[in-house]
């Protein structure tokens, strides 16, 4: 699992009088952001941008985000399903985008609706898996499934064709022709506050949990212009020429009370839009001599990212925390690569998770103990050179057990005649022999 994004640091761009681009660099100050309590509806537009009265080339801008959500704060979404008893896929889809929104997934993953049947009909039953198999797709079929949830997506890279030379592709083929719907959330589940690494760092016990690899708030504005006008007839005038080129579907714009020097004004427009935007107001000679231009920045979403950092209240032993991983995993054996100088009664107050393959993303955190689903050889022995013990269940096992979980937290919110499983048939191809 690859590690998330990072702040970037601020680049401002002010045009001079001489019509050259001067570039400077400002740190990025921490943005902040909370989390919605509860949603009755799909998520809401994102905030507008804060009236700005005056220009401070030292200032951080940041981008307004739609406010995440987490697994346990959210209700259902449709009274009308609950009254009616019936349930549309794209209802469930709302749902399922409330407990994890798929904004929080890698950039390089798949996730969303992968296969939606050609005749609309009522989800009746779902059927969660954490891969999608032969096994699990004749599961599914035995049991009239109208949706499944597959943790893994089934597709992942691009296909030119349907054909049965490839197991996935027959897969595709046979949802199809069933008319089963198949959603895949992946690393949105992984991201999500309450989610997978949530889950699986849970299984050493309570303490305090921070995220490993930040995730970052999504913005439909990335770019923040500000310049001066003369007069109110000239704002409106530019801010026609703007509206025009630009759709007038994505500009926002705030006006300060006028000053010596003229009417100070904001706009902030799309990464498409700013191009244009620009163009134009280079044509006005007030503007283009006050023009600049500010990135706005990514705010962190609390509580939400890659991989997941605890410093345990109850500091275990390394054979205790073998123990308690093999019965929150719901296996009888785990891989261990103890830490130079370790012993199993060496004492584990931190520990560093992250579901399936997570050396990208545990690499270089300073904790007594890794775990996670797989590592290859080298990481391994880069993690136990450093004094770091490593658990590993292989890949799946790191995963599959959140499924119980979530069909907890899915089912309460979607009518009582919706049944919500848990694959008997999806397993790790890998087993202990």
């Amino acid at each position: 699992m690859l590690a998330g994004g990072r702040n970037l640091p601020l680049t401002f761009l002010s045009l001079t009088n001489r019509g050259l681009w001067t570039r400077k660099n400002f740190k990025p100050l921490p943005a902040l952001c909370s989390s919605a309590s509860t949603l009755s509806s799909i998520l809401p537009s994102p905030p507008s941008s804060t009236p700005s009265h005056s220009f401070l080339s030292t200032r951080q801008t940041s981008a307004p985000l739609h406010p995440p959500v987490c697994f346990s704060s959210t209700r259902c979404l449709s009274h009308s399903a609950h009254c009616t008893g019936l349930m549309e896929l794209k209802q469930v889809l709302q749902v399922l985008e409330q407990l994890a929104p798929l904004s929080l997934a890698e950039s390089w993953d798949n996730v969303g609706l992968l296969v939606e049947p050609s005749k609309p009909r009522p989800v009746k039953t779902i059927l969660l898996t954490n891969d999608l198999t032969a096994a699990v797709m004749e599961e599914a079929e035995a049991a009239s499934c109208d949706l499944i949830i597959s943790y893994h997506p089934p597709l992942f890279r691009p296909i030119k064709r349907l054909v049965q030379k490839d197991w996935k592709q027959r897969l595709a083929v046979r949802a199809v022709e069933a008319g089963i719907a198949v959603f895949s959330p992946h690393t949105s589940w992984d991201s999500v506050k309450g989610g997978v690494n949530d889950w699986l760092v849970g299984g050493l016990g309570s303490g305090r949990v921070s995220v490993l690899s930040q995730a970052l708030g999504g913005a439909s504005h990335s770019h923040k212009l500000e310049f001066t006008v003369r007069s109110t007839e000239e704002l409106n005038t530019v801010m026609e020429e703007l509206k025009a080129v630009d759709g007038g579907t994505t500009l926002q714009h705030t006006a300060s009370r006028p000053d010596s020097g003229g009417i100070p004004v904001s706009i902030t427009c799309s990464d498409s839009a700013l191009t244009p935007s620009v163009q134009t107001l280079l044509r006005h000679s007030t503007p283009s001599q006050s023009l600049s231009i500010l990135k706005l920045e990514k705010p962190p979403l609390p509580g939400h990212g890659q991989g997941r950092l605890s410093v345990l209240d109850e500091p275990v032993t390394v054979a205790t925390a073998i123990q308690k991983m093999k019965s929150h995993l719901g296996l009888s054996h785990l891989r261990l690569a103890l830490g130079s100088g370790q012993t199993m009664e060496s004492s584990v107050s931190t520990v560093a998770v992250c579901a399936g393959s997570g050396a990208s993303v545990l690499s270089g955190v300073k904790a007594d103990l890794y775990v996670t689903g797989e590592m290859s050889h080298h990481e391994v022995l880069d993690a136990a050179a450093n004094g770091t013990s490593v658990i590993l269940s292989d890949h799946s096992n790191s995963e599959r057990g959140f499924l119980a979980v979530f069909r907890e937290r899915l089912a309460v919110r979607l009518p009582d005649v919706v049944t919500v499983m848990v694959s008997k048939a999806d397993r790790d191809p890998l087993e202990v022999v």
